[in-house]
């Protein structure tokens, strides 16, 4: 039986601060604290690539770098990189819940300019440099990506019109590394600013006894430096272009499926690779994080592929994926990882049984229960200890949202009686626990669900594009009463993080 234990789901973005967007700065370490405050365990975030077009941290222009939005400037003044006058007038944007990408993109790129121009021209420091040695497999070409991409109008490198570069010809991508090098520097070294403030936030965090979740989208962006450096991993045709796309198909939710677009792996060149871009890409991963969630696990028992062109997930098919070679091969090279599966969606038998066989704990979401006719596995008495379960995710509405907007009357009679709500407390609080009483080893309760915020806090609304992952937290709503509350269900549940006790002893 695995310890009991709870966290918050909340992504860097959404922490309160001046420059328009979370950051790893101060708000970071007062948000750490206050998990210590209610004795947490988890802080569970989203993926910390960098974001493309739509912003969504699940569509990145990496699978290794970080977002270099969340570089906090305030730190980079401490440094000696920047100065409190170089921040001075800047518009990142009005609105103090939401992110506005556009002003965040434009604002913040001349301020990190001069951060860059500055740690060149006082010598860049030897943590540096062994930052660039220890990442240089993946740090180069993404660098050589981003300058080149940024040369083309930010254009992905499919659409790029010079053939030779395109296809990585040696002569192209010298010709390209000579005439980009500063700004090839420019993405090395804001790499190397988001990591050392990414690892001085995470060692705080751990010292403190607060592990990290991390989340790993089980596909990579087309437009990505991996795709463009290694187009012999994924299926393709003579120029790199995907013959095939990811997505879903039609199902209850979606009557056309879902066409998400990024490329499919060839897994039989990744298995005659060893599969060493995966070892690579989970050795990393748990440099950042102390567990990881992998996004969309049911895509390593089987997948659903759709013919590049189409545009919707009806004329898809579903193919076999090597998952039991391949975590037991990253097993091998890695040992045990803290690994959780994002099993959610058409569960297989085989699902289950790669899920069983690797001992990672699924997930449980408690806005799929309450089916009023039926006995949901997602219902808390059909939970078992390995489990992670949640009230909701980064796709779900809030419950304040789901609950007034989306049950139907017999749904919410029916939580209401399951729950033995009493007639003052709020639907938030009986759904919080709900979950805290879970059987589950672990539960997780979204920040928004915490602050019982309605459907204008919803992270992501999938299959649409813009309007997403903007929410952000206010340092007001962080008062007593939802440090109490929290608290409350943590210790009356038996799921307090025995790390702070015995570090308060």
């Amino acid at each position: 039986m695995k310890e009991r234990q709870s966290g918050i789901l909340l992504h860097i973005s959404s922490l309160p601060g001046r420059f328009g967007i979370g950051s790893l700065g101060q708000s970071a370490y007062e948000f750490v604290d206050f998990l210590v405050r209610t004795k947490q365990r988890y802080w569970q975030i989203l993926p910390l690539g960098t974001t493309s077009y739509g912003d969504s941290p699940y569509q990145s222009f990496s699978a290794f770098a970080g977002n270099t939005h969340f570089i906090d400037f305030d730190l980079l003044v401490e440094n000696g990189w920047l100065t409190v006058e170089d921040l001075e007038g800047i518009d990142f944007g009005s609105h103090p819940t939401e992110v506005d990408y556009a002003k965040v993109f434009v604002g913040r790129r001349p301020i990190l300019e001069k951060a860059v121009a500055n740690v060149k021209a006082k010598g860049l420091p030897e943590s540096y440099y062994r930052f660039v040695e220890e990442n240089a497999f993946w740090l180069h070409t993404f660098a050589e990506y981003m300058a080149i991409k940024e040369s083309f109008g930010l254009k992905s490198w499919t659409e790029w019109d010079d053939e030779s570069i395109r296809l990585r010809r040696p002569e192209a991508l010298e010709a390209y590394r000579q005439r980009l090098a500063d700004q090839m520097d420019f993405h090395r070294v804001t790499q190397y600013f988001f990591f050392e403030q990414w690892h001085r936030l995470k060692n705080y965090a751990n010292e403190h006894g607060i592990e990290i979740v991390g989340d790993m989208p089980i596909y990579i962006a087309a437009d990505s430096a991996d795709m463009w450096a290694n187009p012999h991993f994924f299926k393709t045709d003579d120029q790199g272009q995907p013959t095939v796309i990811a997505g879903c198909p039609p199902d209850d939710f979606s009557a056309i499926g879902q066409l998400w677009g990024n490329p499919i792996y060839d897994w039989d060149a990744m298995k005659a690779d060893g599969f060493t871009w995966w070892i690579a890409r989970l050795r990393e991963s748990f440099k950042l994080y102390n567990m990881v969630r992998i996004d969309h696990f049911i895509g390593f028992a089987s997948f659903w592929e759709i013919p590049a062109g189409e545009e919707t997930a009806v004329n898809g098919y579903r193919v076999e994926a090597p998952g039991f070679e391949l975590f037991d091969t990253i097993k091998t090279a890695l040992g045990d990882l803290n690994i959780i599966a994002e099993d959610l969606g058409s569960v297989t038998d085989k699902v289950i049984q790669l899920r069983d066989t690797t001992g990672f704990p699924g997930m449980k979401v408690l806005q799929f229960a309450f089916d009023p006719n039926g006995d949901s596995i997602e219902l808390p008495h059909n939970h078992t200890n390995n489990v992670v379960a949640y009230t909701g995710t980064h796709d779900n509405h809030t419950i304040k949202g789901w609950y007034e907007q989306e049950m139907g009357e017999g749904a919410r009679e029916f939580l209401d009686i399951y729950s033995n709500r009493k007639p003052d407390e709020s639907i938030n609080h009986a759904m919080l626990r709900l979950l805290f009483s879970s059987v589950a080893f672990m539960a997780i309760a979204t920040m928004q669900d915490l602050l019982e915020l309605g459907n204008d806090a919803r992270m992501n609304l999938p299959n649409t594009v813009g309007g997403n992952w903007t929410w952000r937290m206010t340092k007001e709503q962080l008062n007593s009463q939802v440090e109490a509350n929290l608290l409350e269900l943590t210790t009356t549940y038996r799921r307090t993080n025995k790390k702070l006790v015995e570090k308060n002893h």
